[in-house]
């Protein structure tokens, strides 16, 4: 059966809107949100301020937020906020054992990342080969971050630049990885094998987005450095040898971890399985430093309180943004491009189709993948579109959506590089949507 929008739309939950309104006004809460991130209000104080309004508009019981507040705690975002207090956690037993600072100094000393721009490029590509391989975005940036951040801090990366080269890089990985939930299913819904759909939208979309990433995260560091900083480790002497402790927490800390990873991969777990590789590490890493139990589970929640800030946040965002989807507004917005469909060329239906899926279907990208499949199969058929120019479509339909207003994998990476900057990374995520529907365009215009 082919879903058309018409059906989606009348199959969609809805809420009922304030004074009978249109649905497209649950939208305002959303550009109230991104104006309020421009204007550096407190993060949490700007969802909260955006979930009211938008519960109001949609009619939703104030009285009742406690519940919905409850439902959130166990929401896929409640989830997310708990990885990067863990990750945070992870991060501050390796700073007191001494295992934070080793690593910057071996990397320092053998590698040479001595410049912003390799510091970039590292960061780069350790997060998309890890996102790659795990085919998690939170789960393998939440790993990386307690590593990276003491890396980078040490020659002057901000936390801003960090928080991009997180969602442009390791978002990629979700691009390119094998066992990638998102590549598996596009190779299934046109019948590519993975070399096939990587020549035809997964590398192409990936150069596309590693540039923007690279040259957006040069102009956000040029931008917030003097702004925002990472307290820890900004000089550090890399000739100093490091503790007996530490030296051998630093060797289990790289065992510990790289069979955790190792067992992931093999096992395909989901970002949920994050949680156990940073606590099992956190705690192999602190006893053979010779810390007593008791002083790790204190650095461990010492590390977590200072994010908490983060949790609250992305309890409230999941109630904000499930008001607005159902209310409608996304669907509505797809309903009034509906007519541009129908053109009957290849461009327009490209980049119709791909921004359709950017903006006007939420869920998860697998999710979000075969709902597009579904409603734009007859068109696909019409138009005769080849499969590599449908697979990269669906990609950009399903991926970017991440990369075009503050949601959770954005907002996640962000909190794993401990940045509240909201207003750099919006910037980096709309040049990405630009270069992506480009993409989308210029292969539509080629064949």
């Amino acid at each position: 059966m082919i879903f058309t929008i018409s059906t989606l739309l009348e199959a969609a939950p809805k809420s009922e809107m304030l004074f009978g309104i249109s649905p497209l006004f649950a939208l305002i809460p959303l550009i109230l949100y991104i104006v309020l991130a421009f204007k550096d209000l407190n993060p949490v104080l700007n969802v909260f301020i955006c979930v009211i309004f938008s519960a109001i508009l949609t009619k939703q019981p104030l009285l009742k937020m406690g519940s919905v507040i409850g439902d959130s705690l166990g929401s896929f975002l409640g989830l997310i906020g708990f990885i990067i207090l863990i990750g945070a956690a992870l991060g501050e037993v390796l700073k007191r054992t001494g295992v934070a600072e080793n690593i910057v100094k071996q990397v320092m000393r053998k590698i040479g990342i001595n410049t912003i721009n390799k510091a970039i490029i590292a960061s780069m590509c350790t997060s998309m080969i890890l996102v790659a391989l795990l085919g998690t975005l939170a789960g393998a940036n939440a790993i990386i971050a307690p590593i990276v951040i003491p890396l980078v801090a040490a020659i002057g990366m901000t936390p801003s630049t960090l928080s991009g080269i997180f969602l442009g890089a390791g978002l990629t990985g979700m691009f390119i990885g094998p066992f990638s939930p998102q590549v598996i299913t596009i190779m299934e819904l046109t019948g590519m094998s993975y070399g096939v759909y990587m020549l035809q939208a997964g590398l192409p979309l990936a150069v596309t987005v590693l540039a923007v990433t690279f040259f957006m995260s040069k102009y956000i560091q040029k931008k917030t450095f003097g702004v925002y900083a990472y307290e820890e480790m900004a000089e550090i002497d890399v000739n100093k040898p490091a503790t007996a402790e530490a030296s051998r927490a630093t060797i289990v800390f790289f065992l510990v971890l790289a069979a955790m990873i190792a067992y992931g991969i093999y096992s395909q777990s989901g970002a949920s399985y994050a949680i156990v590789v940073m606590m099992v590490t956190a705690i192999a890493t602190g006893l053979a430093a010779k810390m007593k139990p008791s002083a790790i589970f204190e650095a461990i929640t010492t590390g977590a309180q200072r994010l908490v800030w983060l949790f609250i946040m992305f309890v409230l965002f999941h109630p904000f943004i499930t008001f607005i989807e159902n209310a409608g507004a996304f669907q509505r917005l797809v309903e009034l491009i509906e007519p541009l469909l129908g053109s009957g060329s290849q461009i327009i239906f490209s980049i119709v189709a791909a921004l359709t899926g950017i903006f006007g279907i939420g869920g998860a990208a697998v999710a979000q993948s075969v709902v597009m499949d579904k409603m734009f199969a007859g068109f696909v058929t019409d138009l005769a579109i080849s499969p590599g120019l449908w697979a990269l479509i669906i990609l950009v339909g399903s991926q970017i959506t991440s990369f075009a207003y503050p949601e959770a994998d954005m907002l996640g990476q962000m909190g794993l590089a401990r940045s509240k900057d909201v207003k750099n990374v919006v910037k980096l995520g709309v040049t990405a949507v630009v270069f992506s529907i480009l993409l989308v365009g210029l292969r539509a215009i080629f064949g």
